[in-house]
């Protein structure tokens, strides 16, 4: 019995399983980036149908391993109003995931990360339940579609909290809500998660290696530095999401 799925070649499973150490390294360090530099990497080796559940479960494994990583910076009780809007988001994701295409979601995407990250905003409690339920409503059920939505989280959580490690822990909190009720939502669609077991858990694995080298490199970077590289990550994430959207638009 293989312990490959169909469709996905030896050196391509080993080059998926690097590449999970790689990306999440780089959100351990940075805040984000890795999960869509990931979701970019399996794009042109795992099969379309396969791509986003694949995508959620490793991504659950990565953001629960850096969440426990890093739990005493963790503040669950303000994930509360979170996970109650990604309950709701998940619903809504599953019942339009095969309607609905990813184009204007990433448009939409893009525009509101920049909004978040530039523009100064009144006296707003960006870490109120309110604030928490909305974009908890709004990330998961734009990951059903788009597959990677730390980003968005993350525009959300750098207003929130002013520590760069309590970011980073939280957010990977917020993420594993949202991965695990993604991963959820397509095995009630039927997908057969079985088939990739074997890759998933070798991903996990080297993912978890992966946030150990984040963390060291997080721990020894000063705030003003973070900052700079999270502000210039999100806007270069978002540019990608709208140039993106623009070619598929114009095509």
């Amino acid at each position: 019995m293989s312990l490959l799925p169909p469709g996905l070649e030896a050196l391509q499973a080993v080059l998926l399983i690097a590449a999970s150490y790689v990306t999440s390294a780089m959100t351990a360090a940075f805040g984000m980036g890795g999960g869509l530099m990931l979701l970019a990497l399996m794009a042109p080796v795992v099969p379309v149908a396969a791509l986003i559940p694949v995508h959620g479960v490793v991504q659950l494994g990565s953001n629960a391993g850096r969440a426990w990583h890093m739990r005493r910076l963790a503040e669950p009780p303000i994930l509360v109003p979170f996970l109650l809007g990604s309950v709701a988001g998940a619903g809504l994701g599953a019942l339009l995931v095969v309607e609905l295409p990813d184009t204007v979601l990433k448009l939409i995407f893009g525009v509101f990360i920049l909004t978040l990250t530039w523009l100064k905003f009144p006296a707003i409690a960006f870490g109120s339940p309110a604030v928490m339920a909305v974009g908890g409503l709004a990330s998961t059920f734009a990951t059903m579609f788009v597959g990677a939505t730390g980003p968005l989280v993350n525009a959300i959580f750098g207003r929130s909290f002013d520590d760069r490690g309590q970011l980073v822990a939280n957010a990977a909190l917020a993420m594993s809500i949202q991965h695990g009720l993604k991963v959820a939502a397509f095995g009630a669609l039927g997908f057969a998660f079985w088939r990739w077991v074997p890759v998933i858990a070798a991903m996990i694995a080297t993912g978890y290696l992966g946030t150990l080298t984040g963390a060291r490199i997080l721990s020894g970077m000063s705030e003003r530095a973070f900052r700079r590289v999270f502000t210039f990550a999100l806007t270069l994430l978002a540019l990608d999401l709208i140039r993106s959207a623009g070619m598929s638009l114009l095509a």
